[in-house]
């Protein structure tokens, strides 16, 4: 049966999401005024030596630890693959956190080992997301069939073409780079709310046990 504890934890789960999104938002206000929000991205917001720092670093900290969180209460819906990949996310996301980007003023002094491990994290990040949406959403399809939610492709397009455009016009790199976490937040947000803790059910009434046996068998 599910506990007040359960309800809470799936209550400070949107509550980290939250807050997260709100100490990123709010980090470029706390930069130098040559920081531009759509030029640069969330990484150099929380960049080595720079003033403010600490408000992008502690929003990227709470968003992988509500991912790690979130892995652990949907792992009956995730299956074993979903829940790994997306685990791998939130630690990876405490790393970007941790070792931070090289600062965007070229007048200040910077650990460049430090720099490449966050380069590493940060790709682990985007591998792990799209990784883990399609293990979510290939689990679905199999138990339920039918087509693939639409948030599901939307955040997996995103994960292959916003780094593409990166790339490509690195002028807008932090706006796109906004866009695919404003994405990545409405997809786990989504999952959050999607299995809420109800009083006086079981946690797993939207699967049958056939339902289950069959998710099992293909992942």
């Amino acid at each position: 049966m599910t506990g007040p504890a359960e309800r809470r934890r799936f209550r400070g789960v949107v509550a980290a999401f939250f807050f997260s999104a709100v100490a990123l938002a709010l980090a470029p206000l706390l930069m130098p005024e040559t920081y531009s929000w759509i030029s640069h991205s969330i990484s150099e917001s929380a960049a080595q030596g720079v003033d403010g720092a600490w408000l992008a670093r502690l929003g990227l900290s709470i968003f992988g630890f509500a991912v790690i969180w979130l892995s652990g209460l949907e792992s009956d819906h995730w299956g074993r693959w979903g829940t790994l990949s997306h685990a791998v996310f939130g630690v990876s996301m405490l790393a970007v956190a941790l070792f931070s980007h090289r600062p965007f003023q070229d007048s200040l002094p910077f650990n460049a080992v430090e720099d490449t491990f966050h380069s590493v994290a940060a790709t682990t990040v985007g591998f792990a997301f799209a990784l883990g949406v399609f293990a979510v959403a290939w689990r679905r399809h199999q138990a339920e069939g039918g087509v693939v939610p639409g948030l599901d492709v939307a955040a997996l397009v995103a994960s292959v073409a916003v780094p593409l455009g990166m790339g490509l016009w690195p002028d807008v790199t932090g706006l796109l780079q906004r866009v695919m976490f404003l994405i990545a937040y409405i997809w786990y947000m989504n999952e959050t709310l999607a299995h809420p803790p109800v009083p006086g059910s079981r946690t797993d009434d939207s699967e049958s046990g056939a339902s289950r046996g069959r998710i099992g068998r293909t992942l």
